[in-house]
C-alpha cells in the first residue's frame, strides 16, 4: 500500500468526456455537437450528431474494413447490431443514397388518418377505454395507442391527490419552510403538508385568506395579494430547487399535473427582467382561461400552467419558436420559471400538439377577448379589421392570396386580426381558403357584437371591404362604419377644405379637410365623405358617424397605420408568420375558384385585341396619309392596302373565336376539379394557439410601454425598443419567506435607469403572486 503522500502506480483518472473508446485502435470523440470517428489516429470520418446519413456511413465503414466487429459498433453508437446489418444492408443495395431515409410514411404500417386525430383523441378525454375506440375506428389497438402518444397522451393514475407520507422534514429554505412565527404549529386536517408560501395541498381551490404570520399580516397589500391569482396551489417534495428529481418522479408516476414553482436566491440572473411582464400575464386572465377551456394536459412536470408561462415569456424574450430553444440554456430559462430546466424543443412541441388536438383554441381565444373586452372596454368603441396574408413557401398545394406587399399572388394563408382603438389586438380568425373581407365581415361582425354587447362600435377598415350594400346592412344591424372611398370619385373643389387642428390622445393633429354628404346605392344609402387635401392629393374618407369632429373622423381612418405596424411588428420581433407545424387538414372541394381554363382564353382574348388595335392604327395611318389625286375612290385605297387588310380582317375573326370559345367556357368552377389528389389546407389549431399566445405576450408587452410612458419623455419613439431592453436585462433574484425581490441591473443611461425604478414602484403598488405559488413579487433596479 502506497503511504501518505505517495500516489499508486495506476491513479484512477476519469474518463475523458465525450470519448468512446471502441478498441485499442478505433474511437469515437464527441464535443460541441460534432462527431469524429479515428482510426489509429486518421480520421474515418467527421460529422455533426444527428446526421442520420453520416452516422450509418461510419459505422458501415468501419464493419466493412475490419477496423471493429458489428457488436462493438452497435454499442458504441447506441444502437443494436440489427440495425448496423440493416445499414450494411442498405447501404450494399443502394450506395450512399441508400442509407437515406426514403421521403413519405414507412409502406407496410398502418396509421390513422390524421383527420380522426381529433375524434381520437375527445374519445380518450371522454374517458372510452382503448380498445373500444380502436373496435370504433376499425383499427388495431396498438395502432390507437400510437396515436396517442402522438398527441401527447400518457397513461393516467387518476388526478393528482395529496400523497400519505407523513410530515416531511423541510430543510430552512424560503421556498420550503414555514411562515416565520408559527413554529410547531400543527398541519391541517386536510393536509399532510404544513402551509408555507410554495407547498399546500394540491388541487386546491384559489387562496381565499393569506397565510398567518407576521411578514404577511402587517402587509397592507393583503387583500390584494389575496386576490392576485387565482392559480391553485400544488405539492412539491423537493428540498433543492435546482435539483426537482422528486416532482419529476412524481410526474412520471402519474401524481403530478404540474410541478410546483420553487425559486433560489441568484445573483445577475441571465434574462430576468422578463419576470417585469408576470404582473401583466396574471392580469391577462390567460392562466385562468386556459385551465377552464383545457382542464389539464395529463400527469407532467411541465402542466399546463408552466406551459403557458413558458409560451409567453420566451416570446417577449424573443425566442421566437420552440427550436430556437437549442441556443439558449435550458437551467438559466428554468430559474424564470421556478424550475431547475425549462422544458426544451421536443418537450413543447408536444405540449402545443396535445392542446391542439383538444380542438378548443377557438375558444380560447374567445374567451380571452371576452376577459380583453371587460378590462378594456373603453378602447372598444373603434375597431379596426385587416387581414394578414401570411406566405406559404413549402411543396404542398395551397390556396393563392395576393400579397401586397410583394405585389404578386402567392400560396399563403389569411388571418383576419381586430385591434382596439389604440391598436392592441383582440382577437383573430383564420379564413377558409384566402376569403376577401368584403365576405369575411358578416361573421366577423356576429363575433365582435357577442364580445362587446349592445355598445356603439364603428368599424374602421380599408378599401378591401368596400361595399355599399354592405355598408347598408351593418349600419342597419346597429354597427357604424369608417373606410376610405374605392373608385374614381368627383375632385372636391379647393374652396370647399379648410385647416382644422385639435387635441386628440394626448396628441395635437392638423388636417386640410372638407366636409359633405355622399349618396351611394343610387341615392338609396346617405353617408358622410371627410376629404383630406395633402400636396394636391385628395384622399376620401366614407363614414357613417355624422357625430364626430371632422379631424376625428381623419384621425381614427389614418390610425389605420397602428394595425399595419402591428402586423410588421409581430412578424419582425414574434415571428408571426413562422409555420408552427406541417400538418395540413381536408379543406371544402367544393369552393369555387377562378377557372384557369377561362383566364388562360381571356389572356390569349386580351393579346389579340391588342394585336387588332395595333393593325386598325398601322391601317388609320396610311388612310390618314392617303393622297386624294393617287387613289380617288375607297376602293382604289383598299387595293393598294391589301396587305395590311388581310392581318386585319384575320384578327377580326380571331377575337370573334376567342370571345364565343370564352362565352362557353364557366369563369369559377369547384376546385375539386383543377386539384389533382386532396384538398387541403394548412391545419389551423397549433397556429391559432400560437397566435393566441404571442398576442397575450405583445398584451403585456404594451401594458409595460403604457405604465411607462409618463416617466419616460421618448416614449412614442422608443417605449417599446425600453421595455425590450428592460425583459433582457440580468437581475438579481432574492427570495424571501413571502416575495421574490426582482433587483433589475442598471441601464445604459440614467434617464433609462430613473424610469425603469419609477415601473418598478408602479408594479409594486398593485403586487401579484407568482403563478402557483403564495410568492409576492417585488421588483426594484440596483442604479434607480
Amino acid at each position: 500500500m502506497a503511504g501518505p503522500g505517495q500516489q499508486g502506480l495506476f491513479p484512477d483518472d476519469e474518463p475523458e468526456e465525450g470519448l468512446v473508446v471502441i478498441n485499442e485502435r478505433t474511437i469515437v470523440r464527441t464535443q460541441d455537437g460534432h462527431r469524429v470517428v479515428s482510426v489509429a489516429g486518421v480520421v474515418l470520418a467527421h460529422y455533426t450528431v444527428g446526421e442520420r446519413m453520416a452516422e450509418a456511413h461510419a459505422m458501415v465503414s468501419l464493419v466493412e474494413q475490419g477496423w471493429a466487429s458489428q457488436t462493438a459498433v452497435a454499442c458504441a453508437f447506441g444502437c443494436t447490431s440489427r440495425t448496423v446489418r440493416r445499414d450494411q444492408r442498405r447501404f450494399e443495395e443502394g450506395s450512399l443514397a441508400g442509407l437515406g431515409r426514403p421521403g413519405g410514411y414507412p409502406k407496410g404500417r398502418p396509421r390513422i388518418e390524421r383527420s380522426r386525430a381529433r375524434l381520437v383523441s375527445r374519445l380518450k378525454a371522454d374517458g372510452v377505454a382503448t380498445r373500444e375506440i380502436a373496435r370504433r375506428l376499425g383499427v388495431t389497438e396498438n395502432a390507437i395507442r400510437k396515436q396517442l402518444t402522438r398527441l401527447g397522451w400518457r397513461p393516467r393514475c387518476g388526478e393528482q391527490v395529496a400523497l400519505p407520507l407523513g410530515d416531511p422534514v423541510l430543510p430552512a429554505h424560503p421556498n420550503l419552510s414555514a411562515p416565520e412565527g408559527s413554529p410547531g404549529e400543527q398541519p391541517s386536517p386536510s393536509s399532510d403538508l404544513p402551509a408555507h408560501p410554495n407547498l399546500s395541498a394540491p388541487k386546491v381551490q384559489p387562496v381565499e385568506e393569506p397565510a398567518s404570520g407576521p411578514d404577511l399580516a402587517a402587509d397592507p397589500n393583503l387583500s390584494a395579494l389575496a386576490t392576485s391569482t387565482d392559480e391553485p396551489l400544488v405539492v412539491s417534495l423537493d428540498t433543492d430547487p435546482a435539483d426537482r428529481t422528486g416532482d419529476r418522479l412524481l410526474a412520471y408516476l402519474g401524481l403530478l399535473d404540474d410541478a410546483a414553482p420553487l425559486f433560489r436566491d441568484g445573483q445577475h440572473v441571465p434574462r430576468a427582467g422578463v419576470l417585469l411582464a408576470v404582473p401583466a400575464i396574471v392580469q391577462s386572465g390567460v392562466l385562468s382561461v386556459a385551465r377552464e377551456v383545457y382542464g389539464s394536459i395529463g400527469p407532467a412536470f411541465y402542466g399546463l400552467r408552466t406551459t403557458v408561462v413558458a409560451f409567453v415569456l420566451l416570446a417577449l424574450l424573443r425566442i421566437k419558436r420552440p427550436e430556437a430553444l437549442k441556443e439558449h440554456s435550458p437551467p438559466d430559462l428554468g430559474r424564470l420559471l421556478g424550475l431547475d430546466r425549462a422544458p426544451e424543443v421536443k418537450t413543447l412541441r408536444r405540449k402545443l400538439a396535445r392542446l391542439a388536438a383538444l380542438g378548443r383554441a377557438v375558444e380560447f381565444g374567445r374567451r380571452l377577448a371576452e376577459q380583453r373586452v371587460a378590462a378594456r372596454g373603453e378602447a372598444m368603441g373603434f375597431l379596426y379589421v385587416d387581414g394578414h396574408v401570411r406566405v406559404y413557401h413549402g411543396e404542398r398545394t395551397l390556396p393563392k392570396a395576393h400579397v401586397a406587399r410583394m405585389r404578386i399572388a402567392m400560396p399563403a394563408t389569411t388571418d383576419y386580426w381586430v385591434n382596439d382603438r389604440d391598436g392592441e389586438p383582440l382577437f383573430v380568425i383564420t379564413t377558409e381558403a384566402n376569403a376577401g373581407l368584403v365576405k369575411v365581415l358578416p361573421p366577423l361582425l356576429d363575433e365582435i357584437r357577442a364580445l362587446v354587447g349592445e355598445r356603439r362600435v364603428t368599424i374602421v377598415f380599408d378599401r378591401g371591404g368596400w361595399s355599399p350594400k354592405l355598408f347598408a346592412k351593418l349600419i342597419a344591424q346597429g354597427f357604424d362604419i369608417l373606410t376610405y372611398r374605392k373608385g374614381r370619385s368627383r375632385r372636391v373643389p379647393a374652396r370647399a377644405f379648410r385647416r382644422h387642428t385639435r387635441i386628440l390622445d394626448g396628441h395635437k393633429v392638423t388636417y386640410t379637410l372638407a366636409d359633405q354628404e355622399v349618396r351611394l346605392l343610387r341615392g338609396k344609402l346617405r353617408l358622410r365623405q371627410v376629404t383630406r387635401l395633402k400636396d394636391d392629393h385628395q384622399t376620401p374618407v366614407i363614414t357613417s358617424r355624422r357625430d364626430l369632429h371632422v379631424v376625428e373622423v381623419a384621425y381614427r381612418m389614418f390610425g389605420r397605420w397602428q394595425q399595419e405596424n402591428f402586423f410588421k411588428y409581430l412578424k419582425e420581433e414574434y415571428a408571426l408568420d413562422a409555420l408552427v407545424d406541417y400538418a395540413t387538414e381536408p379543406a371544402d372541394p367544393t369552393r369555387e375558384i377562378p377557372n384557369p381554363r377561362w383566364h388562360e382564353i381571356d389572356g390569349k382574348l386580351r393579346k389579340a385585341r391588342a394585336d387588332l388595335v395595333a393593325m386598325c392604327s398601322m391601317y388609320g395611318v396610311e388612310a390618314f396619309v392617303n393622297v386624294e389625286t393617287r387613289r380617288k375612290t375607297m376602293r382604289g385605297f383598299k387595293i393598294a392596302n391589301a396587305k395590311l387588310a388581310a392581318p386585319l380582317a384575320a384578327a377580326f375573326r380571331r377575337c370573334t373565336r376567342l370571345e364565343a370559345k370564352r362565352a362557353k367556357v364557366p369563369r369559377r368552377i369547384p376546385v375539386g376539379q383543377t386539384t389533382h389528389g386532396a384538398v387541403i389546407k394548412l391545419a389551423t389549431e397549433r397556429k391559432h394557439i400560437s397566435n393566441v399566445l404571442k398576442m397575450v405576450a405583445y398584451q403585456a408587452e404594451g401594458e409595460l410601454v403604457r405604465r411607462i410612458t409618463p416617466h419616460y419623455r421618448r416614449a412614442d419613439d422608443e417605449g417599446r425598443t425600453l421595455v425590450q431592453t428592460l425583459l433582457a436585462a440580468p437581475a438579481d433574484l432574492h427570495v424571501s419567506e413571502a416575495e421574490v425581490h426582482v433587483v433589475i441591473a442598471d441601464l445604459s443611461s440614467p434617464h433609462r435607469t430613473r424610469a425603469a425604478a419609477a415601473l418598478c414602484e408602479d408594479l409594486n403598488r398593485d403586487p401579484v403572486c407568482f403563478p402557483g405559488t403564495r410568492l409576492r413579487l417585488r421588483y426594484s433596479v440596483a442604479g434607480g
